[in-house]
């Protein structure tokens, strides 16, 4: 269906695929893993026909339609929310635009002596929009828009008030509709919510087109991806299986080569010391001859490629008391809309909460009222009086000076702790070499977390607020930052629709609900177990 044939490709002077070969079947569901700036994005592109590759080719079979979802969503404006969604849905948004131009010209009594041939193209254009179930458009758009989180409300509202995260879930519903043969999404799961991730992921497993995709998310890769396709160093190689069943593959040929590359080392560094010895000796020449010969014909075993991995540890957190925080009698509005009537919540050293909760039910205003960003109406919040606190909020990201530097920022913060400690600093973060010159303004969202995560971590607190930490994250980072607190000594209070993020670090649930709080001892695995649905949204 889709044939990636011996590709190369360079930007600039990065060299970004050598003779790259990779194949995509019909119905097949298949994940692009890679490091960022390995060239994913790129890919997609030369499938879409917006790049070419500089060798080889890219084949798409004649008349398999591609609907690609990217991060760069286009202007939206001046119209609905569905209407924008429907305009994406091929030749059936063609087709409304004519019958809406035919119908026109039928009222205009200036064309009167074109109404017979008008009223034939009506005919013909009504007939192939039946054919195409067009009248039922209406409703497979809103269908898609509930299933990504739009109440209706939102839906018929104007389309250009939405923020850029509620744009890129139009974006995804407009290819989703179009429902064409080979569907490319580039990071489709990193502005939903749990319940909308939930449904995302079961619309793709049921979907009979061919999926090409790139996520952050693991789990998610995990339970649709049949098949994985790893960039590396200009390089494709293919994975029968999920993304678990890759890691292990991958781990298994890494050390399958590098035990090859040792042996191989281990054997060359003996005829070489043979040579060394004996290539003065004119007893032994045919034999140094013989051996210096062999050792040219070799063919040299590359040691497997090292990926960068970042790792950071907590310097131990100072103790906080037993009672960390406690909410009496809560009571928050905004508006007319009533968040919390009376809440009631406390939070004791070391437990680590996870905070589950449909849109709008105020996950992160607890979190804003625990970290004292917001106040309560009535009511109070009580932090005890040891508790040193880390807020990460979902808009500290524009907080950085655009103008300074990842490193001046750090020194910014940090001004007694000298340049070693900070470079370490930047490079557990993922910020080496020259990175640590790049002003914050050029830097992508998930450098900007990654800086704000080492900000906040290097003088631990032992409270963390965090909401939504590992949003902009890739795998790997994602992967440092749960080892990391895995290992933390402090309390935990966090937002995250990572379920692999949720697992591996909570020791308790809080779930908000219209008809008040419900608490769960044990973690997010446990909720699931017990509640039988993965998100509260959702009931089985």
């Amino acid at each position: 269906m889709i044939r990636l044939e011996n590709i190369g490709k360079q930007n600039g002077k990065q060299i970004v695929f050598i003779e790259a070969s990779a194949a995509i079947q019909k119905g097949e569901k298949v994940g692009l893993v890679g490091p960022n700036g390995a060239g994913k994005t790129t890919l997609f592109r030369m499938i879409t026909g917006q790049e070419q590759p500089d060798e080889g080719q890219v084949a798409v079979d004649r008349g398999v339609t591609i609907g690609y979802f990217s991060q760069d969503v286009g202007e939206m404006a001046g119209r609905s929310v569905v209407a924008e969604t429907m305009d994406g849905a091929g030749p059936i948004s063609a087709l409304i635009a004519e019958m809406s131009e035919l119908e026109a010209a039928m009222g205009d009594p200036e064309r009167a002596d074109e109404m017979d041939e008008i009223i034939e193209r009506y005919g013909e254009a009504q007939g192939r929009f039946e054919e195409l179930d067009g009248y039922s458009l209406d409703g497979r758009a809103r269908e898609v828009l509930d299933g990504l989180g739009f109440s209706q409300e939102m839906m018929d509202g104007d389309v250009g008030k939405l923020s850029g995260g509620w744009k890129m879930r139009v974006a995804l519903a407009r290819i989703l509709l179009m429902r064409p043969d080979a569907l490319l999404l580039d990071e489709p799961s990193n502005h939903l919510d749990l319940e909308s991730l939930i449904w995302l992921e079961d619309f793709l497993q049921n979907y009979s087109g061919a999926l090409f995709m790139t996520s952050h998310d693991r789990e998610f890769m995990n339970r649709i991806c049949t098949k994985i396709v790893e960039i590396d160093a200009g390089s494709l190689t293919t994975y029968s299986g999920n993304y678990e069943f890759y890691q292990q593959q991958r781990a298994i040929s890494e050390k399958n080569q590098q035990a090859q590359f040792e042996r191989q080392q281990a054997m060359l560094a003996k005829e070489l010391d043979f040579i060394a010895r004996f290539k003065a000796r004119a007893s032994h020449a045919a034999q140094v001859q013989s051996r210096v010969k062999k050792l040219e014909k070799i063919d040299k075993v590359e040691p497997p490629k090292r990926r960068q991995t970042v790792s950071f540890e907590f310097q131990p957190a100072p103790r906080s008391g037993e009672d960390v925080v406690t909410l009496k009698n809560v009571h928050k509005s905004y508006g007319s809309r009533t968040i919390y009537e009376g809440l009631d919540f406390q939070v004791r050293r070391k437990e680590r909460w996870c905070i589950m909760g449909i849109n709008g039910a105020g996950k992160s205003t607890l979190l804003k009222l625990v970290a004292g960003a917001s106040d309560p109406d009535n009511g109070t919040v009580a932090r005890g009086p040891s508790v040193k606190m880390g807020y990460f909020a979902q808009h500290a990201m524009d907080l950085l000076d655009g103008e300074r530097t990842v490193f001046q920022s750090l020194e910014d913060n940090f001004p007694q702790a000298g340049q070693a400690p900070l470079r370490a600093l930047a490079g557990c973060f993922g910020f080496s070499g020259d990175e640590i010159e790049k002003k914050c303004r050029v830097l992508s969202g998930g450098e900007k977390a990654r800086l704000v995560m080492a900000i906040m971590l290097f003088d631990p607190p032992n409270l963390l607020v965090l909401d939504e930490p590992s949003n902009h994250l890739d795998i790997a980072t994602k992967e440092m930052l749960i080892t990391a607190l895995s290992q933390y000594e402090g309390t935990m209070l966090f937002v995250s629709h990572d379920r692999h993020f949720l697992a591996a670090l909570s020791n308790r649930v809080l779930e908000l609900t219209p008809d008040g709080i419900h608490t769960y001892g044990g973690g997010y695995t446990e909720y699931v177990e017990r509640t039988g649905h993965e998100a509260p949204g959702l009931r089985s």
